[in-house]
């Protein structure tokens, strides 16, 4: 006689705290000589540079998002069109404690604009695993009450796999949240909050049973 199988889902949320924080940093140019722009362009992306540096290890990752250089359409009237730049760089912060320092020194800087945090766990973070793990475990409990019900025991996993996550379910909520505070040494620095991430995990479990005594009873 063919076992009884038992189908159902397993759920788990936690709230767990961000593990990087990711900002963009803009500069920007304009000129009516286009060399002028790309000049402008290079010293302020230096500038960039050379504050990011004094922050060393807290700076996991900087890359270059995008270089534009570009001409405006001419007014009228006007003998020569105007030129503008921006290049933008996306960098990466493990290390939460001077971001706000950081954040404030670059948004001080000319014709730079500062974008973010958005805070974030690793890709493949642990929590990500734990969590799972917990929904796995939640399947099971639910199993063996359903097992229970009817006078049976769990007899063997069929199948375990990645449900669909429950509607409205939003994994890597991000925002940013502060105001001006000052840093030690008495420099400006923003006063960041940042968010906890929610973690969920749903999963579906496939049990057989033993045979079932409700009905023998």
């Amino acid at each position: 006689m063919d076992k009884t199988i038992v189908t159902v889902h397993g759920e788990a949320r936690r709230e767990v705290p961000p593990e990087q924080a990711v900002f963009s940093v803009t500069v920007s140019a304009k000129d009516r000589d286009k060399p002028s722009v790309v000049t402008r362009l290079t010293q302020r992306a230096a500038e960039v540079s050379e504050i990011l540096d004094r922050y060393g290890p807290a700076v996991e990752r900087r890359e270059t998002a995008g270089l534009h250089v570009y001409q405006e359409y001419r007014r009228r009237g006007e003998r020569s069109a105007m030129h503008s730049g921006s290049l933008t760089t996306t960098v990466t912060v493990a290390d939460f404690d001077p971001l706000g320092e950081l954040l404030a020194q670059l948004a001080s800087g000319d014709s730079i604009e500062v974008s973010g945090p958005w805070w974030r766990l690793r890709p493949g973070s642990r929590a990500g695993a734990d969590v799972r793990r917990e929904a796995v475990t939640d399947a099971l409990d639910r199993a063996r009450e359903y097992a229970a019900a009817v006078g049976s025991e769990l007899d063997r996993i069929i199948e375990i796999s990645d449900a669909e996550a429950a509607e409205g379910n939003h994994p890597m909520m991000m925002r940013v949240a502060g105001g001006a505070a000052e840093a030690e040494d008495g420099g400006a620095a923003f006063d960041l909050d940042p968010r906890q991430q929610t973690v969920e995990a749903r999963v579906l479990l496939r049990v057989t049973i033993t045979e079932p005594t409700v009905l023998n009873a």
